[in-house]
């Protein structure tokens, strides 16, 4: 089973990666992640996480190297990471009550056997409506402000979760079942 390295070091990436069995190292691209591009959600979220697999293989050109990025967007509006209070309290008043989408595109490369294979996965989400108190009780947690869209579905916010469609774990960062086959592929996981 070839070894993979994982651009990225994020937990929940971490564990689904760790869940599809996996063996692989983390070391975190050093990228920085501009929503403002004037790219489609879907092609914002495949160019971000190409840069973060490319800026970690460069490094290790014989290895396979993976990076994703996941995206939320909302009536054409990309919502990243909040960078404070203000701004997590404007993500969650704007998904209040209303359903979004949430894009998860990865890259695999490996420089030196030119091998780059790309996907994406769209999931649907829909909140439903938040009460103020929520919404500041949630904001003074840490959880919010290193998540797309300012919230974790596995974490304090599944309870402002109405509905989703699509797979789950692409909603939290991975999307595993799309991923999956492409592992297989390059050797990465037996099945």
């Amino acid at each position: 089973m070839k070894k993979i390295i994982l651009a990225s070091g994020s937990p929940r990436r971490v564990e689904i990666l760790k869940g599809l069995g996996a063996n692989f190292q983390i070391i975190p691209a050093e990228i920085e992640e501009k929503t403002s591009l004037n790219l489609s959600p879907e092609s914002l979220a495949m160019s971000l996480s190409f840069m973060k697999a490319y800026s970690v293989g460069s490094k290790y050109p014989d290895e396979f190297v993976l990076g994703a990025d996941t995206i939320v967007e909302l009536e054409g509006k990309i919502l990243g990471k909040p960078k404070d209070k203000d701004e997590a309290r404007k993500f969650l008043q704007m998904l209040s009550g209303n359903g979004h989408r949430v894009i998860t595109g990865f890259t695999i490369i490996s420089i030196n056997e030119n091998i780059k294979i790309a996907d994406f996965e769209v999931s649907i989400v829909t909140f439903k409506a938040l009460q103020d108190l929520e919404i500041e009780e949630y904001i003074s947690t840490e959880e919010p402000y290193d998540k797309a869209g300012g919230y974790a579905i596995q974490g304090m916010a599944k309870k402002f979760i109405e509905s989703y469609s699509g797979c789950y774990n692409n909603i939290v960062g991975l999307p595993d079942e799309c991923l999956k086959k492409y592992l297989v592929k390059i050797g990465a996981i037996n099945v």
